[in-house]
């Protein structure tokens, strides 16, 4: 077989394998929008690039997402405080950070169709990708979006949107020192809003202007930071595991090496997840020295030095900083969980023939736990009774009332959104005070007793 042929072949092959996973994320971003997870912004307004509104159901897996981020950060442990900076700060924090002069991506901008593109994305950067004709040189573009402060538009009221939440907690770092009970080694923890102005934002959610970052940043004694870093990257890992249910074959760890490396940073790894359109970061943890406090005791006038009691000693403590994006881990959960079926898997005579698929979300980060389906609609028993069930479990868990269609296509419209559980209710329900309680997973049904709901599901959900 000649080379041209065997060339041609792997082309062939490459390209198909492109193509599978450009649709299966598609699919995805299609069910998303379908399903009331997550809209386009100013949508009917025709949109603006980067920006992403989280419907209903993506508004309560957010809200999942995070309450498990800072119950695993901060509610769990003794060592670790939570914060909430504001997005506008001094500008000279960012001066002093090197945002100010170094937060930028190389840009490049067509000469005929005037499209602009980030410089490191283009394979032929003599060349526009979009209508073939030539670039102009690039430039360095900073990433940060302006504003002002006060009625006066002028250099003296320039002020930022937040490129990172980081920045507000080294700035708070003196008051958290004295104003709690913290001793090295000890941890500040923040979930907030920051802004990028991407030249190029794309796949979906994953890169964006506007988006929501979950960072802590862990002081330590210098000499110490390298065992404390190997312990985060673990802890990091066993947490989209063991928290979140992410399949462990569909994440690695990626050390950075020493050319991708900030000036200030003495280690850094991303931990990656297998989407549809490759691997890419959804986590970076970083072991930033004492860059940050230095330069702004430096620019600040602050003694921002750590003092031991014990040693008598005085230090800029060091830095280890895990940082992820939710709406990065919410994507990755949804691609993760996103599960075909061939030829259907419903249960009733309504079954079908066609592809089905189901959501196989971690029970704790579902939008909606539980869905309460009476069996028929028009029978007022049914329903009332119905309706008391889902008022009794309404304060314990997120549930939804489902009344419309028939049982098999209530079934399976919670299925594609992850709900765990169903129940029905039926006409042995007035007869016994038990329902039917289905699993999302095994669609195994077992007939409980209304009184004994709560603690069984919240054993299920919860405890397993």
């Amino acid at each position: 077989m000649s080379w041209f042929f065997v060339t041609s072949w792997l082309v062939s092959v490459f390209l198909l394998i492109f193509r599978y996973m450009e649709n299966s994320f598609e699919k995805i971003v299609s069910f998303t929008k379908r399903r009331g997870f997550i809209f386009q912004s100013s949508d009917i307004y025709g949109g603006l690039g980067g920006f992403y509104d989280f419907g209903p159901l993506g508004v309560e897996l957010k809200k999942n997402i995070k309450d498990s981020w800072w119950k695993a950060m901060v509610q769990k442990r003794d060592d670790i405080v939570g914060l909430d900076s504001s997005i506008i700060m001094n500008p000279n924090i960012w001066k002093a950070s090197g945002h100010t002069d170094n937060f930028t991506d190389p840009l490049a901008e067509c000469t005929g169709c005037h499209k602009r593109f980030r410089a490191d994305h283009l394979e032929d950067k003599t060349k526009c990708p979009e209508c073939g004709s030539k670039m102009m040189e690039s430039r360095n573009f900073n990433l940060m979006f302006r504003t002002f402060i006060g009625p006066v538009e002028d250099s003296a009221s320039v002020a930022y949107l937040r490129p990172e939440t980081a920045q507000g907690i080294f700035v708070n770092y003196k008051n958290i020192l004295d104003t709690q009970r913290v001793k090295i080694p000890f941890g500040i923890a923040q979930i907030g809003k920051a802004f990028r102005n991407e030249i190029t934002p794309g796949n979906f959610i994953f890169r964006v202007r506007e988006f929501e970052q979950m960072e802590m940043e862990y002081f330590v004694k210098p000499g110490t930071e390298e065992e404390i870093f190997k312990k985060w990257v673990d802890e990091r890992m066993r947490w989209y595991v063991e928290d979140l249910g992410i399949k462990k074959e569909n994440l690695r760890i990626r050390k950075h090496e020493k050319d991708e490396l900030a000036h200030y940073a003495k280690d850094c790894v991303d931990i990656e997840y297998k989407f549809p359109i490759g691997w890419s970061e959804i986590e970076g943890i970083a072991s930033r020295g004492n860059f940050d406090l230095t330069q702004h005791q430096n620019n600040s006038g602050q003694d921002l030095n750590y003092y031991e009691e014990a040693t008598k000693e005085k230090y800029i403590p060091y830095v280890i900083e895990p940082s992820c994006g939710v709406e990065r881990t919410l994507l990755a959960i949804l691609c993760d969980a996103y599960t075909e079926v061939e030829g259907g898997r419903s249960t009733t005579t309504e079954a079908v023939k066609e592809m089905e698929f189901l959501l196989k979300l971690n029970k704790k980060i579902a939008p909606v736990k539980v869905a309460i389906l009476p069996l028929v609609k028009n029978k007022e028993n049914i329903t009332g009774k119905a309706r008391e069930v889902y008022e009794m479990l309404k304060p314990h868990f997120n549930v939804q009332y489902d009344e419309v269609g028939a049982i098999g296509r209530r079934y399976r419209r919670h299925d594609e959104i992850g709900t765990p559980y169903a129940i029905t209710i039926d006409f042995e329900t007035l007869e016994n005070n038990d329902v039917t309680l289905r699993d999302r997973d095994t669609m195994e049904q077992k007939r409980v007793k209304i009184e004994d709901l709560i603690s069984i599901l919240k054993k299920d959900i919860y405890e397993n």
